[in-house]
C-alpha cells in the first residue's frame, strides 16, 4: 500500500515548520527519517495520523486522501508505534498488545478468540512472551517499546509509522527489531516509515531516507546518496568518513564513522 505526501505543510497552530513537502513510501519500503533533535519529525507523524491539522498539501494512502477517512478506518491502514507510552492504568502486557486489535471490534464487543491468537502471535514474534502476564507500568523502557511494537504488529496494518523504535534498546534488541522491521517490509510486503538517529540504521535497513534539517530544508533519496559527510556535519555536527565494509567476498556495505577528535600535540 503506497503513502504519498504531496506538498505538504505542517506544524503547531501559527508555527509552520515545513512547507511543499513531498515523497512517496510504496509497498514494501522501508523509509528512515534523520533530523535532529526538535527539527519536527515526530510533528510530521502526527499529522499523517490526523492527530494534527494539515495546514496544506494532500495525504494520500492508496491514492485516497487521508480526510475521507474516519478514524477508526484510518487506523486500519496506519499503525504507529510512539517514542514512549505510559497509560493510565495497570495494564497486563497482553492487554496492550490486544489493543492492538481495537480498530477490528465492534463497540460494546470483545476481543474474539482470533484478536488473541493474533496478539499471542505478535508476543512471540518479539520474543516477549514471557512477559504476557506483566504489568506493562513496571517494565523497562526498552521492554515496553518492544511490547508497543507487538501491539502495532498485531493491529495487521499496511503501513506502520515508528517514532524512534530503538531509542530505548541494547545493542542486541536494536539489531533484532530492525532485522524484523525490515522482514515486515520483505515478507510482508509492509510500508514503514521510522525515525532514526543513527545513520548506520539507515544505510544497512532503508530503502530510502528522509533528512530533515533546520529552517524547513529537507531532502529525500537512496541513503548511500543522501548521507554523506557535508549533509552529517550539517545536521548533527559531527564530522565522518563514508567507508566500505566488506561482509564477505561479494558484499560490502557503505557505513559512516566519526571521527571528532583532537589530536595529541
Amino acid at each position: 500500500m503506497k503513502l504519498d505526501l504531496k506538498e505538504i505543510s505542517f506544524g503547531y497552530k501559527n508555527n509552520t515548520l515545513y512547507k511543499n513537502l513531498s515523497f512517496t513510501l510504496n509497498s514494501g519500503e522501508l523509509l528512515c527519517v534523520l533530523g535532529p533533535n526538535g527539527v519536527g519529525k515526530t510533528t510530521l507523524f502526527k499529522t499523517i495520523l490526523m492527530l494534527l491539522k494539515l495546514k496544506s498539501g494532500n495525504i494520500l494512502v492508496d491514492g485516497k486522501n487521508i480526510n475521507t477517512f474516519k478514524s477508526k478506518e484510518l487506523y486500519k491502514y496506519i499503525s504507529y508505534v510512539p517514542q514512549a507510552h505510559t497509560p493510565p492504568f495497570p495494564f497486563t502486557v497482553f492487554d496492550v498488545v490486544l489493543m492492538g486489535r481495537a480498530v477490528y471490534i465492534k463497540d460494546f464487543s470483545s476481543p474474539s478468540k482470533e484478536d488473541k491468537e493474533i496478539a499471542k502471535e505478535a508476543l512471540t514474534l518479539l520474543g516477549i512472551g514471557h512477559l504476557k502476564n506483566k504489568i506493562y507500568t513496571k517494565l523497562s523502557g526498552g521492554e515496553r517499546q518492544l511490547v508497543l511494537i507487538a501491539r502495532s504488529i498485531a493491529q495487521k496494518s499496511p503501513i506502520i509509522i515508528m517514532d524512534e523504535p530503538t531509542s530505548n534498546l541494547d545493542y542486541g534488541n536494536q539489531i533484532k527489531v530492525l532485522s524484523l522491521i525490515k522482514s515486515l517490509c520483505v515478507n510482508n510486503n509492509q510500508s514503514i516509515l521510522m525515525s532514526c538517529h543513527n545513520p548506520n540504521h539507515a544505510l544497512l535497513y532503508g530503502s530510502k531516507v528522509a533528512i530533515m534539517k533546520k529552517n524547513g530544508i529537507f531532502s529525500f533519496g537512496d541513503p548511500t546518496s543522501e548521507i554523506n559527510p557535508k549533509v552529517m556535519k550539517e545536521i548533527y555536527g559531527l564530522d565522518i568518513k563514508m567507508i566500505d565494509a566488506n561482509i564477505n567476498k561479494t558484499l560490502s556495505q557503505k557505513v559512516c564513522i566519526p571521527f571528532n577528535y583532537k589530536e595529541k600535540s
